[in-house]
C-alpha cells in the first residue's frame, strides 16, 4: 500500500500545476460568479485535453490517454483546487466520450468522438428529469419508434453542461421497462435547453433540456436497444468519485487561503495563526481534508483493480462532500468579516461546496447504498 504518488505522476502533477497557475486560472477568474462563455469552454478543452484531463479515461486506441483512474483524480483534483467549474466542464465532456467510445458505431465514433477530445464539441449526459431524480427508472422522457426515426418527448433536467453542449447523450424510455441512450446533436436535431440558476459552482453550467418534438434517425440510438439505463449506472462509481475530488479542489483551496490569512491578519497584537481557537479550526479543516482524500484514492485505487465497488464510493461521496462544507464553512470562520464579502472569494468556496452533496446520489442516499451493501437489504428499488 504506497500513499505517495510514483515519479512519473509527481513530474506530470508538477508541469499541470505550473500550467493551472500560468495559463488557466488568469482566463477563468472572471467568470468565478458567471457561466464560462461557450467559445472559452471549447478552447478550456482544448487546453486540458492533452494534459490528460478530459480525455484522460478514453482508452488510446480510441484517441484518449488511457490513464488509470488514480493518476487522472490526481490531475482533476489539481483542476478542482484552481477551477471546480473547469473540472465540472471537462469531466461531464469525458463521460459523454467514454459512453461513445465504449458502445458508439464505428460511424458515431468517427463523426464525434476525436471533436469531443478535441474541445471543438462539448458534449453532456442527460438523465435526470423533474420527477426522476435518485429514482431514475422513474423517468418519463420517451422515444417512439415511427419507420426509420424516434419520436421523443419530455424534459430533462439538472443537467451538467446542459446549455452549451453541442451533443447530448440522453437516456429515455423506449419501452415500458426499457431505456435507450440516443446521441442528439444540437444543430441537426434543435432540441431547446435553459440555464438554471444554483446557488454555487456558477461557472458551469446546469440546465434543462426540453425533448418535445425532437425527431432523431435510427441510427442515433447508442449502444443496444434497452441497454441505455445499465450504461449508464456503470459510470456512477467513477461520477461519484469525481464529485469527491471537486470537493477535495475546493477544500485545498479554502485551507490554503485560511492559513495564508491567518499568518497575515493581526488581532490582539500577534498574528490570529497564534490564538488556539484558529489553530483548533485549521487542524480540523486539514484533518478532514486528509480522511478524505485517503477514502477517496482508496475507491479510485480499488476501481483500477477491477470489479464493483459501489460502497467503497458511497462512502467517499458521502464523506468527502460532506466534510467540505465544513471545512469551506470553518474557512469562512476563519476569515471573520472578510470571510462573507463576496470581493474575498472565501463565501464562493462554502458555496460550491454546499452543491456537492447533492448530485450523483445525495448523501442520504449514498448512506442507503452503504446500508443495503453491508446489511444486504435495500430500503430502495
Amino acid at each position: 500500500m504506497n500513499f505517495e504518488p510514483s515519479e512519473e505522476q509527481a513530474a506530470a502533477i508538477d508541469a499541470w500545476n505550473r500550467y493551472l497557475e500560468r495559463d488557466i486560472r488568469p482566463r477563468v477568474e472572471p467568470y468565478r460568479d458567471q457561466m464560462i462563455p461557450k467559445a472559452l469552454a471549447r478552447e478550456l478543452l482544448a487546453a486540458t485535453g492533452p494534459y490528460g484531463v478530459g480525455a484522460g479515461w478514453v482508452a488510446e486506441e480510441d484517441g484518449g490517454l488511457g490513464l488509470d483512474f488514480v493518476t487522472s483524480g490526481l490531475l482533476y483534483e489539481e483542476l478542482a483546487r484552481v477551477s471546480p467549474d473547469v473540472a465540472g466542464l471537462a469531466f461531464v465532456n469525458e463521460g459523454a466520450a467514454l459512453k461513445l467510445a465504449r458502445v458508439g458505431t464505428p460511424a458515431q465514433k468517427e463523426r464525434y468522438l476525436a471533436r469531443l477530445l478535441a474541445g471543438e464539441l462539448i458534449g453532456c449526459s442527460a438523465i435526470s428529469e423533474p420527477g426522476a431524480g435518485s429514482d431514475v427508472r422513474g423517468m418519463r422522457a420517451r422515444a417512439v419508434r415511427d419507420g426509420d426515426v424516434y419520436r421523443l418527448s419530455g424534459e430533462k433536467s439538472w443537467i451538467s453542461n446542459a446549455s452549451i453542449a453541442d451533443l447530448v447523450v440522453a437516456v429515455v424510455r423506449t419501452e415500458e421497462n426499457e431505456f435507450s441512450m440516443f446521441l442528439l446533436d444540437r444543430d441537426e436535431h434543435r432540441f431547446e435547453t435553459r440555464e438554471i440558476d444554483k446557488l454555487g459552482l456558477n461557472g458551469w453550467s446546469l440546465g434543462q433540456i426540453f425533448l418535445d418534438g425532437v425527431v432523431v434517425p435510427a441510427s442515433s440510438m447508442l449502444g443496444p436497444p434497452g441497454e441505455g439505463l445499465r450504461e449508464s449506472m456503470k459510470g456512477f462509481e467513477r461520477s461519484r468519485c469525481f464529485i469527491s475530488l471537486l470537493g477535495l479542489g475546493i477544500a485545498r483551496a479554502a485551507l490554503d487561503d485560511s492559513i495564508a490569512y491567518a499568518r497575515e491578519r493581526t488581532q490582539f497584537g500577534k498574528p490570529i495563526a497564534g490564538h488556539q481557537l484558529v489553530q483548533d479550526l485549521i487542524a480540523e479543516m486539514a484533518t478532514l481534508l486528509e480522511a478524505s482524500r485517503l477514502m477517496v484514492f482508496r475507491s479510485l485505487a480499488l476501481m483500477d483493480k477491477g470489479g464493483k465497488h459501489n460502497m467503497k464510493a458511497a462512502m467517499a461521496k458521502s464523506f468527502a462532500t460532506e466534510a467540505v462544507v465544513r471545512i469551506a464553512s470553518s474557512a469562512v470562520q476563519v476569515h471573520g468579516a472578510a470571510g462573507i464579502a463576496r470581493e474575498y472569494g472565501i463565501e464562493r468556496h462554502l458555496r460550491n461546496a454546499r452543491m456537492l452533496t447533492i448530485p450523483d446520489g445525495t448523501t442520504q442516499i449514498n448512506r442507503l447504498i452503504i446500508g443495503r451493501e453491508l446489511l444486504g437489504t435495500a430500503a430502495f428499488a
